[in-house]
């Protein structure tokens, strides 16, 4: 029997893009799985570990209004365009340009910027200018590796920048704190290490940037504006959405400590960390199923492809959560080395079903990128970041750092569900949304479970899980039998 809904070729070629960009980016988040438990340990306190955060949200925000949308808008106009070379030479002297008119300014400014935005220390904001600077010159040259499938050479680039990156932290916050160390090396002081975790980031990315350094050889120094207004067009509702979804992710991290003091704060971006793994595995997909969806959008079966790529990301993911959730205590211990950051561990059941609706809307987008409506990505993201200011401002002084986590997982699943009714009217695809729905209703279900009831109890929390997975297979045997194992 012919099955022409999915085609198992462009299946193999999908899972064959994941999995190398899904190695570039499990490597350095397994590096920064041990980077938490490294930082969690030699840190002073969680209000230091809190001062890491907050340095890294600013970096969040910072990196979207620099590449303002440039990244996805590159992929979009190097497939569509016949002349590449000048897409990809507009799209990284617009990058550069907007770099360094913005940056040098805030470098010189340093003084009067870093207190506006809570800097204690000037340092810190000149070192992260430094980071920014890199890492945005850099952003083309990824974006131009994975769109010509170099996905070797984009892998080796990014593991070689988390390794000099966690080398530089293990010889900062390890080795040279060493009393007989310091001794030797008078500039090093001991009383603030946070700050050594931003300078190894500026010395990985500045590697990191003179790696890329010869390809810019190939990129000409010519701005065709005619083509970059299209591309502005196109892109500036991505960097809107862009700055929605950094305050969805982040601006708890930032209003935390407004509300509660800083220790609490820190303690609560510790166990936020958790989700890491569930962060990963959606990173990982995104990497490989951004330039996947476009290639395959002119396909007669597109949007059956992306039905089945949806149901099969919510049970990998599905089972990432109730994985975690089930082996929390494990999984803690391993990367929060201070029994202060476990006051905070009940948010983890929570933000991991976040993340999986966050990862369900990431697949749903695909609708207004391929109808060139992205326009509709910005309102989403509007919406889910005015949810997020109004639902942090009213539940925190109430309920704490737990209704900053449940504001997170309403504004997730509020913006999930716009984006699958809009969706439907305008690129109607066909979703299996009854079997999706009821696994993450089992998955919410089993988690709270496990968590409250079950926490700890070992050989029960690996029943339920071997019970679900068993479930999910007898569900899906006939699709199993006719893809994989390759039933006539």
């Amino acid at each position: 029997m012919c099955y022409i809904l999915f085609n198992l070729s462009t299946l193999k070629s999908f899972l064959k893009n994941t999995f190398i960009y899904g190695l570039a980016a499990v490597l350095p988040k397994a590096v920064n799985v041990f980077l938490l438990g490294l930082h969690t340990k030699t840190l002073a306190s969680t209000q230091q570990f809190n001062v890491n955060t907050e340095f890294y949200v600013w970096a969040a925000y910072f990196n979207v209004l620099l590449t303002f949308g440039m990244e996805t808008t590159f992929f979009r106009f190097f497939n569509s365009e016949k002349d590449r070379n000048k897409v990809l030479s507009t799209s990284f002297c617009t990058v550069a340009l907007v770099a360094f008119l913005t940056l040098i300014p805030l470098f010189l400014l340093s003084n009067q910027i870093a207190p506006l935005l809570g800097f204690e220390e000037i340092i810190h904001f000149k070192t992260l200018v430094g980071i920014l600077l890199f890492d945005t010159l850099t952003v083309i040259p990824f974006a131009y590796l994975r769109v010509k499938n170099k996905a070797i050479n984009y892998a080796l680039f990014r593991v070689l920048n988390i390794s000099i990156y966690a080398i530089l932290n293990v010889l900062f916050l390890l080795i040279l704190s060493q009393e007989k160390i310091t001794a030797i090396f008078g500039w090093y002081t001991t009383s603030s290490k946070v700050g050594y975790i931003f300078l190894a980031n500026l010395f990985a990315s500045g590697f990191t940037f003179l790696m890329v350094l010869p390809m810019f050889l190939n990129f000409k120094l010519k701005l065709d504006f005619s083509l970059l207004k299209k591309m502005l067009t196109y892109g500036w509702p991505i960097l809107v959405a862009g700055l929605a979804y950094v305050t969805n992710e982040n601006l708890d991290k930032l209003i935390l400590p407004r509300f509660l003091n800083e220790s609490i704060a820190g303690a609560y971006a510790g166990a936020y960390k958790l989700g890491v793994f569930m962060s990963l595995f959606i990173m990982a997909f995104k990497l490989g199923a951004e330039p996947f969806f476009f290639n395959v959008s002119h396909k007669e079966n597109a949007r059956e492809t992306y039905a089945i790529v949806l149901k099969w990301f919510t049970v990998l993911g599905a089972f990432i959560v109730l994985t975690i959730v089930a082996y929390i205590d494990f999984f803690a211990s391993l990367l929060l080395k201070k029994p202060e950051y476990f006051e905070t561990l009940a948010i983890v059941p929570i933000i991991l079903l976040a993340n999986l609706l966050l990862g369900i809307y990431n697949n749903l987008s695909v609708w207004y990128k391929n109808t060139n409506q992205t326009k509709y990505g910005m309102y989403f993201s509007i919406l889910g970041g005015v949810l997020t200011i109004i639902g942090l401002l009213i539940f925190v002084p109430i309920f704490g750092y737990m209704g900053a986590a449940w504001v997170t997982f309403f504004v997730y699943g509020t913006m999930m569900t716009t984006s699958y009714i809009y969706g439907q009217k305008h690129y109607k695809t066909p979703y299996e949304v009854s079997k999706i729905l009821g696994l993450f209703l089992l998955i919410t279900g089993l988690c709270f479970i496990s968590f409250y009831a079950l926490r700890g109890q070992f050989i029960l929390n690996s029943l339920l899980l071997l019970t679900t997975l068993l479930l999910v297979i007898f569900i899906e045997r006939d699709f199993i039998k006719q893809r994989f194992l390759k039933s006539k």
